[in-house]
């Protein structure tokens, strides 16, 4: 680029001073504008993403894209291989339970609401009313599973080993059942559908509000403990990236707080701890 002689210093300074801020701009901009690619499962958790975390990050220069996966080795197979960036489904127990059996390296960056799991059924309006020899339906993988047999351990239906640890309990774990219940494994995703046939189901918070069942409908939630709370997973190359950080910054900001208190249709979510009280 060739300047006036007339205005040689300003040449000489405008420059280096025009391209330093230049230089200054396209990192910002590199830093924090990009596509960024989150999965989700059915549930409630993209409707939380889109309308109160997504405005915050557009504001740092993001445009979301959204991919919908239909079974739960999905989300992290495509964290995994790259082909999203984070996913916003699962607690940290069945996170470490697919690593370890899919060999995925996948890390939590930040907890977000979340709905318990919760006792459910279209033919009894209280636990008194279901009778000895009931059809339950609950989770088939392991983990979930536990968090079946707790709740039914907690009203009373079953009597659980002493010593065992609840986040790892079995149905071989069951010495009495009094009630006789007939447990019947499924594919989480099916539990609302086993109301049809089904007494009682016991169903995942996120598939509960995905099939329009109300939290506050449930004969018995859960006492949901942190490791069952869900989080936002990356890779654990991505755990200090830039969108990491700027995501679980904006879960714990007072904006989402705000926003997510003010909303009705969440009552009975457990709220993670950042939440303020």
């Amino acid at each position: 680029m060739r300047f006036s002689s007339r205005a040689p210093s300003l040449a000489r300074w405008s420059a280096p001073l025009l391209g330093g801020l230049a230089l200054s701009l396209l990192l910002q901009v590199s830093a924090h504008a990009a596509d960024l690619r989150v999965g989700f499962m059915p549930g409630p958790y993209r409707d939380a993403f889109t309308n109160g975390i997504e405005p915050q990050l557009k504001k740092l220069g993001y445009t979301v894209k959204y991919v919908e996966f239909s079974q739960g080795v999905q989300p992290n197979d495509a964290v995994e291989r790259g082909l999203i960036d984070a996913n916003i489904f699962q607690h940290t127990l069945y996170l470490n339970a697919t690593n370890k059996q899919q060999g995925f390296d996948l890390v939590p960056v930040v907890h977000v609401p979340t709905p318990p799991m919760g006792l459910y059924s279209q033919r009894h309006k209280s636990l008194d009313t279901v009778p000895d020899g009931a059809t339950v339906t609950l989770p088939s993988d392991p983990v979930n599973a536990a968090r079946a047999l707790n709740i039914f351990a907690a009203v009373g239906w079953v009597t659980l080993k002493p010593g065992v640890s609840p986040l790892a309990v079995s149905e071989r774990d069951i010495v009495n059942n009094p009630k006789r219940l007939k447990l019947v494994p499924l594919e989480a995703a099916q539990a609302p559908r086993s109301l049809a046939d089904a007494d009682i189901a016991a169903v995942q918070g996120n598939f509960a509000v995905a099939s329009g069942l109300k939290l506050t409908d449930a004969l018995k939630l859960e006492n949901m403990t942190l490791p069952y709370v869900n989080v936002v997973a990356v890779k654990r190359s991505n755990e200090q990236a830039q969108f990491a950080k700027d995501i679980a910054a904006a879960y714990q900001s007072a904006e989402f707080q705000r926003f997510f208190r003010a909303n009705p249709t969440w009552a009975g979510y457990r709220l993670p701890d950042y939440f303020s009280q």
